[in-house]
């Protein structure tokens, strides 16, 4: 099914946001594992699982619309030196992913692909209500509880 190329540029920007993402998680997740905090080690790395599944649905989606998928493409990695700072910048990332998709959406409803819309409606929804707020969360409890009684519930 041939796909309109501004869907497709979209789909493309898009994937190199959640190969970034993936890219980050990974890191992140293996310096907390590292560094013994393994509870932050099986979240994020969760969430490395889940930007690879987003990337499999664009990449499905790029092939359909007879496009090619842009592998290649990254945005720079943000890697903290510390909990917090890995934490700000997995927000971050998260965050301009948000911006992205709803830039997307509103791309596809221009240009009346229905079906590309529903899937990152999907995708949205699941980065927006899931790993944004998980991270907002952590940065509230180190703030609340202080950075040693957060590591500390991490181990």
């Amino acid at each position: 099914m041939k796909g309109n190329t501004k869907v497709i540029d979209t789909l493309n920007a898009l994937l190199a946001d959640e190969l970034t993402a993936m890219d980050q998680y990974f890191t992140h997740s293996r310096m907390y594992d590292d560094w013994g905090f393994s509870k932050l080690y099986e979240r994020i790395d969760h969430e490395m699982d889940d930007e690879k599944q987003h990337a499999d649905l664009l990449i499905k989606r790029i092939l359909l619309l007879e496009g090619v998928p842009a592998m290649g493409n990254r945005s720079p990695l943000r890697i903290g030196k510390d909990v917090p700072a890995m934490l700000r910048n997995d927000l971050e990332l998260e965050r301009s992913v948000i911006t992205a998709l709803r830039n997307a959406i509103a791309v596809c409803e221009l240009e009346q692909d229905y079906q590309t819309r529903e899937i990152l409606e999907g995708l949205l929804s699941e980065t927006e209500e899931d790993h944004a707020y998980w991270l907002e969360k952590q940065l509230g409890l180190i703030e609340k509880v202080g950075l040693q009684n957060y590591l500390q519930s991490q181990i």
